[in-house]
């Protein structure tokens, strides 16, 4: 583990427990998309594969982001954008991928075992080139559309794996990890930074260190990394951060004669640092921290002003990448009242689980001394311990309602789904409540409690109208056993029901069915073809998964899919190559993830 730099008492300890600073952007290309159009047929899955255990949401720890989508009424279903995947891939990796540096074997340590508990194997990326799948991981745009989907792949980059072959230890990690930042994941990043010696860091892992520190508001993560060429808005960081060090380890005099002061046309930079080592006892004058001129959030305003416990002006953040706000969720300067809105999104983005929420939403209770129950977290109380299940029902409706009449958007409505999942896995199943059975479906399977909602297949089977769709389509293809009909006369009802604002969603449920060996293909295609999808054309990307499939590699067909859903909507996903994404996840062992993907789908489109 990385040295540590001795911590002042009181107000520089409270500060040492989060700061950062963002420099050059963790040594990123600048995103492309991997997209490619269509799909293949998808192998048979072999006999015997092993699956993860479900019921589970909880992180292992949750750019340049694409535009929100803003949906017409009548948006038609999603189209592949063209491909950037070559026929020959490593030719392009290859020109990206730094050869890593020779270490002395007998100075090694042991970097083939950075990381948790493998759930998917030592061997998820099987032989896979590893410039191939290095180019994959920089080339991905975030945030992508499936929360689940984002689950499966920070469990398979948190795991254990040894790097692949082209591909050095350390900037495996390095790699790993720089993806794990632009998810959101800065606790799972800085989990497999740590793992690594600082003097076994690549120039890479170096960059990638560097961000990690930033993205967790901990100013001592750059004490131990020597100094470097890094900048800071034109101007060399490392003064700075020695200053910050200084100041840190209790050495004000140093930090006072390192800090300097700011140069012309600064905004604000340069001021964060002298604040904080100012915070610490050292500097010489009070330094005002003015956001008026600031133009955009970078790594180190933001780890600076996250690790002060200063206010980020909203306006920068809606205009940041994503991944700020789920870093923001954790930062520990905050109040539990000020994290809930970035936690919001950061469940809804896969970060955090429903236990995460709900025990923050405890905290803010709390930390205010107040259980009305008007307020959010009294109405979360309601929604878990209510006198009974009408009342909890009543709870959970008030959490949902205010999501659909807030702000926040689809993202926010599925984050009051996530928060409540637990209490809606506790209500009986009654025919007195099919009115609810859509919501509560959907709640449950936000968090996984797939054999919970199970119970309801008669209550959803007996649901008429939109409703009632809405509820068969999340058990058809989310349930772990067949528990509602599946027919194609049963999905033509389901589209002709959806019409022409629902056709993204028709299709999408025509390719979890056949993917899910639900339907039988002929039907499927029928269907497909009757909602404008052509099923089972081959293309560079179906190719890319079929050989992952062909190889036993869960991790790179994990990644694949990842690629397959750059969209900040589900509108943005193409049901052509969706079908090929749940049919490949499901032939490595993987449909319990698969179903997961596909009842998130059903739910938030």
């Amino acid at each position: 583990m990385r040295r540590r730099t001795k911590v002042l008492l009181g107000t520089v300890a409270a500060i040492a427990t989060g700061l950062a600073v963002a420099l050059p952007a963790l040594g990123q290309d600048t995103p492309q998309s991997i997209l490619p159009p269509g799909f293949g047929s998808a192998p048979a899955r072999p006999a015997g594969a092993n699956t993860p255990n479900r019921n589970s949401d909880a992180p292992v720890a949750a750019d340049t982001p694409t535009p929100p989508v803003s949906p017409t009424a009548d948006e038609p279903i999603a189209v592949s954008t063209p491909s950037l995947l070559p026929a020959d891939i490593s030719d392009l990796a290859a020109a990206e991928v730094i050869p890593p540096e020779e270490i002395p074997d007998g100075a090694r340590r042991a970097l083939d075992r950075v990381g948790t508990e493998p759930i998917y194997g030592e061997d998820a990326f099987g032989d896979a080139d590893g410039r191939y799948l290095v180019t994959l991981m920089r080339r991905l745009q975030t945030p992508i559309a499936s929360r689940w989907a984002e689950i499966m792949l920070r469990r398979v980059l948190q795991g254990v794996t040894p790097a692949p072959r082209g591909e050095g230890q350390a900037d495996w990690v390095a790699d790993r990890a720089a993806l794990l930042l632009r998810m959101g994941e800065a606790d799972a990043a800085r989990m497999l930074v740590q793992g690594v010696d600082v003097d076994r860091f690549s120039p890479r892992l170096r960059r990638v260190a560097i961000g990690t520190a930033l993205a967790t508001s901990d100013p001592q993560g750059l004490c131990p990394l020597s100094d470097g060429n890094e900048q800071v808005g034109g101007q060399p960081a490392w003064p700075m951060i020695r200053a910050m060090c200084a100041t840190l380890s209790g050495d004000n005099a140093t930090a006072n004669a390192t800090i300097g002061r700011a140069p012309p046309g600064d905004p604000i930079d340069h001021a964060l640092a002298e604040k904080l080592v100012a915070a610490g006892g050292g500097g010489r004058r009070q330094v005002q921290l003015e956001w008026a001129a600031v133009d955009a959030l970078t790594d180190w305003r933001f780890g600076l002003a996250s690790a002060l416990g200063a206010v980020i002006p909203q306006s920068l953040l809606d205009a940041a990448p994503v991944w700020f706000t789920a870093w923001l969720a954790r930062a520990p300067s905050l109040s539990a009242a000020d994290r809930v809105g970035p936690a919001r999104v950061a469940a809804a983005l896969g970060v955090l689980s429903n236990a995460d929420l709900v025990d923050l939403y405890g905290r803010v209770m709390d930390e205010s001394g107040d259980a009305d129950t008007d307020s959010p977290s009294g109405r979360l109380r309601a929604a878990y311990r209510g006198d009974d299940d009408d009342a909890r029902l009543s709870a959970m409706h008030a959490l949902w309602d205010a999501a659909t009449n807030g702000n926040g958007g689809e993202r926010d409505r599925y984050a009051a789904s996530i928060l409540t999942a637990r209490a809606a896995a506790a209500i009986a199943p009654s025919a007195e409540q099919k009115d609810d059975v859509a919501p509560l479906l959907a709640s449950m399977f936000a968090a996984g409690f797939d054999v919970q909602a199970e119970r309801w297949a008669n209550v959803a089977a007996a649901t008429g109208g939109a409703d009632g769709d809405r509820a068969w389509s999340i058990l058809a293809v989310g349930a772990s056993r067949p528990v509602m009909e599946v027919t194609a006369a049963r999905v033509r009802k389901f589209a002709d029901g959806a019409g022409a604002a629902g056709v993204q969603r028709s299709a999408l449920l025509v390719s979890a069915l056949a993917g899910l060996g639900r339907l039988s293909d002929a039907d499927a295609v029928r269907l497909a073809a009757r909602l404008g999808v052509t099923l089972g054309q081959p293309t560079p990307y179906g190719n890319a998964l079929r050989r992952a499939v062909s190889g036993g590699e869960r991790g790179t067909v994990a990644l694949l899919v990842a690629a397959g859903m750059q969209s900040s909507s589900w509108k943005g996903v193409p049901a052509a190559d969706f079908y090929q994404m749940v049919s490949a996840l499901r032939a490595v062992g993987l449909e319990n993830e698969a179903r997961m993907i596909s009842a998130e789908a059903m739910t938030r489109l």
